[in-house]
């Protein structure tokens, strides 16, 4: 029940920090497409960028929620492809200083390091050129986001509402203030990533005992066979 099963809390801050941490990392994403543009064209870069990031979430929470209640196989496969989601968010939390620099600048239009540019370092490009690449780049990661809120939140369905409404209101409305924050505080986003893999590892043996008929051990913490029987 709502309130009572401790379960549900523990999905519930699973999905409020895979919230965070890829609203944040998609901010960045927009930042970096964004900071090769000049300052009059960059605001609408963004802007453009977080639209499409909110409106993509919620049309892929539509199709993907129902997808993975489908069955077994579905959900190794999105088990699968937040495997290949942490692959990526490792490779972006490796990203260079200097780069990650020039996003936040890109996204605060402010001159953080003083160095008389914002986002003086980047590539030059035009704004169909940028427009282009934060839409590719919002594809990916909206799905991502809400495979991975979908995954934490299985059996609670207050949890997954919950979860695919802070994460558009994230993109809306906080995505700079968060780009800054995963800037400042890192080991945040290494938390969401480990969290991811977990969720990514829970669906993908969810997924196999459903397949094989409810034969595998159920694990503690990771798999206990809720819903499933």
């Amino acid at each position: 029940m709502f309130g009572i099963d401790p379960s549900f809390f523990t999905s519930l801050l699973q999905v409020i920090m895979i919230d965070l941490v890829l609203a944040g990392d998609n901010a960045v994403v927009i930042g970096l497409a964004a900071a090769g543009l000049a300052s009059d064209v960059r605001k609408k870069a963004i802007l453009i960028g977080i639209i499409a990031a909110t409106v993509l979430r919620i049309c892929f929470a539509l199709i993907t929620t129902q997808l993975l209640s489908l069955g077994g196989a579905l959900l190794i496969a999105g088990g699968v492809l937040l495997l290949y989601v942490c692959w990526k968010m490792y490779r972006e939390l490796t990203v260079s200083h200097e780069d990650e620099e020039e996003a936040t600048e890109a996204l605060e239009n402010a001159d953080l390091n003083k160095d008389g540019a914002v986002s003086g370092k980047a590539p030059r490009k035009t704004l169909r050129q940028a427009v282009t690449q934060i839409i590719i780049a919002d594809v990916s990661m909206s799905l991502d986001n809400v495979l991975a809120v979908a995954g934490a939140a299985q059996h609670h369905f207050e949890a997954l509402i919950f979860g695919l409404a802070l994460s558009v209101v994230m993109m809306g409305v906080a995505a700079t203030f968060i780009a800054r924050l995963l800037h400042r505080y890192r080991w945040i986003a290494w938390i969401g990533l480990l969290i991811i893999l977990y969720v990514a590892a829970k669906m993908i043996y969810e997924g196999a005992d459903q397949w094989l008929g409810y034969t595998l051990p159920h694990i503690p913490l990771v798999y206990n066979g809720a819903g499933g029987h």
